[in-house]
């Protein structure tokens, strides 16, 4: 074996023999493991045969020592199995960077660190081969460029300086290229990777993660953490990031079934699902909010989703809905809510003075009973009230009572109890509040989305809440600006647990519903935020372009220039249609892999699917009810498309009279937003006031004409 722990690659040709070698160090580790597995097999299967053939002399204790032992050897060949996973994928690409480093009072430069999605560690040599990228010396490679640096370490910070940093890209075994620079050499990396066509999927970030990303990916002290990142910043990536690094960090108390991500639907989930297998952790439950809310009803009510709220308001302007919805979503609605609460509680439960065998009872020792036993349900509340009456009576009175003084005082007590039920309850709130006109059923008779979080806070307040996630240790929810103060409410009180939460006020689909980092801080008080100002995916003139829709002074665009936006005026729909499907027939031409063909509604997005498809082209529908992300063409709505990512975006139908609400302009901008290297709008008509006021072509290409503002 040449690994000479002594040399240090200088040049190209010998960082490519020192890349062989570290191969061969992983294919002699891979054949290790093969001859282990064999081994492990066999014994299994010898241990099985032994079992089986003399399972009649075998007494209890020997049969479960041999089933214990089968179960170890199985559990052992398993780990060498996923040990094999990790070195395959290692000999495929080992490692993306690496610094040297020397330390304070070193004499000498120590090895170079070889930095990697997995660590390597030869028994051979006795030396790790590749580091982890999450490991604390890793983060020299992220946080410093050459000269002096630092790292954590058991003992405290190690001193020191990097006197080499460099970033490779090595693919299927072969090194394609190497950087080596005093300066941010990742972000040469990031601009070519950033160029590149999009995947199935999110890809990891491990190769360019920023400094400002690392700092909340390493961030292993914060409760609660909010990152506010501007669209394309890459916050849900670094969030997944950030929980490979606390599974890799607290390894012996936190593993992925102490973890729940609440996501905003299923084809998003499985969008971001290959992201930890990929960075070598199990994948993690994740479920939407609307599936949490059944579980803590009781599966006893049903209510309208947020996506249908959304649809409902995009499809038409209901002034009373948007006042409904604009009003449950305040702050000042969960106070209300508390107030409420106490109303209830001194209402339902009316004290009397009791007597058992004319012994006294006296209401202020029963009320004081009821009022300890807040936030349970009313039987087993009662019940706890008897139990208290009792004790009481066994501490004062020397006696105990019989089964027929306990069913007549249970007796009793209810009937010093009158809730109602907690649907009636609900109801009467904005009876109390003196507005009975907020409260209004959904089609088929079902709760208002509105109304489902704040039925919850409500039941949790008055009868508390029965669950089994309160034993998830880290909560991960994405797209927190869909989520209202209430929502947030019941979620401290089901998760007492750390959090990371993330979104984008901006990227809101349901303006009159939705929270800024601040408004969740004022119920997570001790929440800590950051952040995100930095945005990746689009070229510059496409955020460009997104800023004029929608202002954010926060959001600085990558410098990764590109094609300007196109807005195409067009005649009438078939000409509108005809330049989609021009769009869609140049896709593979232009190198990319997706094109998100991102409407208003589901029904305009259902329209043009069913044209596209008889025109003879193949896209892909994303709706409510779809579980997957498909590559290729696909036509959602804006809602539908947050989160995602597409090569180039055509928004259709963005005429004045399509987009002229300020929910239709967050959603303009969440569709533009979701393109990475081509945008097209179409419209027929005028566009919409939204469109930054730039140059218009007529979709016959007979030049450029000025919108009319």
């Amino acid at each position: 074996m040449t690994l000479n722990p002594v040399t240090i690659n200088r040049t190209e040709v010998e960082e490519r023999a020192y890349l062989e070698d570290v191969k061969e160090v992983l294919r002699d580790a891979l054949h290790q493991i093969d001859a282990r597995v064999r081994r492990y097999a066999q014994e299994v299967q010898e241990q099985k045969a032994y079992s089986w053939e003399h399972r009649a002399d075998m007494d209890h204790v020997e049969k479960i020592a041999t089933r214990q032992s089968i179960e170890q050897a199985v559990a052992t060949g398993e780990a060498a199995t996923a040990a094999k996973r990790r070195i395959n994928k290692l000999i495929s690409s080992p490692y993306f960077g690496r610094v040297d480093f020397i330390g304070v009072g070193h004499g000498s430069p120590m090895l170079p660190v070889y930095i990697g999605v997995h660590a390597h560690y030869d028994d051979v040599l006795g030396r790790s081969v590749v580091f982890d990228w999450r490991a604390p010396i890793s983060s020299l490679f992220y946080d410093f460029e050459t000269g002096p640096a630092r790292y954590p370490s058991p003992a405290g910070d190690v001193s020191g300086e990097i006197a080499l940093k460099r970033q490779y890209r090595i693919r299927d075994g072969r090194l394609e290229f190497m950087l080596e620079s005093g300066l941010n050499i990742i972000d040469d990396v990031l601009q070519e990777e950033l160029s590149r066509a999009s995947d199935d999927g999110m890809k990891t970030i491990v190769a360019t993660i920023q400094r400002d990303q690392n700092a909340i990916i390493r961030n292993e002290h914060a409760d609660v953490l909010i990152i506010q990142g501007v669209a394309g910043s890459g916050k849900t990536s670094i969030a997944l990031h950030r929980i490979a690094f606390l599974l890799y960090r607290f390894k012996d108390s936190l593993t992925s079934s102490d973890i729940l991500i609440i996501s905003p639907n299923r084809v998003f989930a499985d969008y971001i699902s290959n992201v930890l297998p990929e960075l070598g952790e199990e994948a993690i439950e994740q479920i939407g909010m609307e599936t949490l809310a059944d579980e803590l009803l009781d599966h006893k009510f049903r209510f309208q989703t947020f996506f249908e709220q959304t649809a409902t308001l995009a499809e038409k302007d209901d002034e009373e809905m948007r006042r409904r919805i604009s009003f449950k979503s305040s702050p000042e609605f969960v106070r209300r809510i508390d107030d409420y609460a106490e109303h209830v509680e001194r209402q339902c439960f009316v004290a009397k003075d009791l007597q058992v065998r004319r012994r006294p009872i006296p209401a202020w020792s029963i009320q004081e009973a009821f009022d300890k036993n807040r936030g349970i349900g009313a039987t087993e509340r009662i019940a706890r009230v008897v139990d208290a009456i009792e004790h009481k009576i066994g501490i004062y009175y020397h006696f105990d009572l019989t089964t027929a003084e306990r069913a007549t005082l249970r007796t009793t007590v209810r009937q010093m109890y009158r809730q109602s039920s907690l649907r009636e309850t609900y109801k009467n709130l904005f009876e109390w509040v003196g507005q009975p006109d907020l409260l209004r059923s959904a089609a088929k008779g079902r709760l208002e989305y509105a109304d489902v979080f704040p039925l919850i806070y409500l039941k949790m307040r008055l009868e508390g809440l029965r669950t089994e996630r309160g034993t998830i240790k880290h909560l991960l929810i994405d797209e927190m600006q869909d989520y209202t103060p209430v929502h947030y409410a019941v979620i401290a009180g089901v998760f007492r647990c750390k959090k990371t939460i993330l979104g984008d006020a901006n990227q809101a689909v349901n303006p009159y519903s939705a929270s800024r980092a601040e408004d969740i801080q004022r119920v997570l008080r001790q929440a800590t935020c950051v952040k995100l100002s930095k945005s990746y995916r689009s070229s510059f003139e496409i955020m460009q372009f997104a800023k004029g829709i929608l202002p954010d002074p926060d959001l600085v665009a990558i410098r990764r220039h590109g094609e300007a936006p196109q807005v195409l005026m067009c005649r009438n729909k078939e000409e509108e249609l005809g330049k989609i499907g021009e769009t869609i027939d140049g896709l593979s031409g232009a190198g990319h892999n997706s094109l998100g063909i991102i409407c208003k509604t589901q029904k305009q997005a259902d329209r043009i699917f069913a044209a596209l498809r008889d025109a003879g082209h193949k896209p892909h529908l994303l709706g409510a009810g779809s579980d997957s992300f498909r590559r290729g063409v696909v036509v959602c709505t804006a809602h539908m498309a947050k989160g995602l990512e597409f090569d180039q975006v055509v928004v259709p139908e963005t005429s004045d009279g399509n987009y002229d609400t300020a929910m239709d302009r967050n959603l303009l901008y969440v569709a533009c937003t979701r393109a990475m290297h081509k945008l097209v709008l179409t419209f027929t008509g005028q566009p919409s006031r939204f469109v930054p006021p730039t140059s218009i072509a007529a979709a016959e290409g007979r030049g450029a004409r000025p919108i009319q503002q």
